[in-house]
């Protein structure tokens, strides 16, 4: 049986899917050319990040097909009910990147805080000119500890953030009309731990409340989630993070938010317009900057792998 990783795949999950009689095809194919690829090749099962989209087009197309799998959490790119409707079993893995992109939360926290982003730019410019003014430029950073974090999205990688967070002495607030508790575990390296729940709030009282707003949402079918209005709700000096998805923030009203001092700074791993994002926005001095890497970890990769390796043989019947 020939499935096609158009994304790509870790080597593990590769093994364990050759071990059981699987050829596995990484080669990308063009989204335009992917139906009569799929169709010439035999595919039974499609395995897709976040680049390829498999819309009910392309499932109509592919009658081969019996698997589409996500190597990740959010399925935005996938029509997920057509696919069901039509059979199809889709599959994601909603645990294996959660820890990679709760840290990469908290990389863009703690640069954002002492202006890492902006001094990696500026440092090998006119470091050795300007050491002096920029010292005193960076002088005004602030610490994590004791501050509030805001958690829009409490899933897996939410949950992750908020364990972190207390790791670090934060204190956490959370908004998701779907969790009205979560119960979280600190662990520690000496196998003691620590469980605090987490009642979650309205929407409102978390952008009134946090110094630092972080979002672990799928894309809003009415718009975007935070927009003009939102971000003048927000504390002033506060900070956000965007590492769910593009559409969920409004970037002109984010630059305005941060052009007029209401925003301390923003940490994005996702844009509107990928793979394009705006110039605005990559060259802002207040936004600290990744190429959508959440789960760009070779442990998170791994896990991936192996996970949607396992749900195939599982869904397959195969030991």
């Amino acid at each position: 049986m020939k499935i096609l990783a158009n994304d790509g795949l870790d080597r593990s999950g590769i093994q364990v899917l050759e071990s059981k009689g699987f050829q596995v095809l990484t080669e990308k194919v063009p989204q335009e050319m992917l139906a009569e690829y799929i169709n010439s090749n035999t595919i039974r099962t499609l395995l897709v990040r976040s680049a390829t989209q498999v819309r009910h087009e392309l499932i109509d197309q592919c009658p081969t097909l019996q698997i589409i799998g996500r190597g990740g959490v959010g399925m935005d790119n996938i029509d997920v009910d057509y696919a069901r409707l039509k059979g199809l079993h889709v599959i994601n893995t909603p645990a294996a990147s959660s820890e990679s992109v709760a840290e990469l939360v908290f990389a863009h926290l703690f640069s954002g805080c002492r202006y890492l982003h902006d001094s990696n730019r500026k440092m090998p410019e006119v470091g050795i000119t300007h050491f002096t003014q920029l010292k005193k430029s960076y002088e005004a950073g602030i610490e994590l500890r004791g501050k509030t974090i805001g958690i829009i999205g409490m899933g897996k990688i939410g949950q992750e953030v908020a364990r972190i967070a207390l790791g670090l002495g934060m204190r956490v607030i959370a908004a998701d009309s779907n969790v009205g508790r979560a119960s979280i575990k600190v662990k520690f390296y000496n196998n003691q731990f620590i469980n605090v729940d987490i009642e979650t709030e309205p929407l409102e009282g978390v952008l009134r409340h946090a110094d630092f707003l972080t979002l672990h949402v799928p894309t809003q079918a009415e718009g975007f989630m935070i927009g003009e209005k939102e971000f003048k709700m927000m504390k002033q000096g506060a900070a956000i993070i965007n590492c769910s998805r593009g559409g969920v923030v409004d970037e002109t009203a984010l630059l305005q938010a941060l052009d007029a001092g209401r925003i301390r700074f923003a940490g994005l791993d996702v844009f509107i317009d990928e793979p394009t994002p705006s110039a605005d926005i990559l060259m802002h001095p207040s936004i600290s900057l990744t190429p959508h890497t959440g789960a760009s970890t070779l442990e998170a990769q791994d896990r991936i792998g192996l996970s949607l390796a396992q749900q195939i043989c599982s869904l397959l019947q195969i030991p």
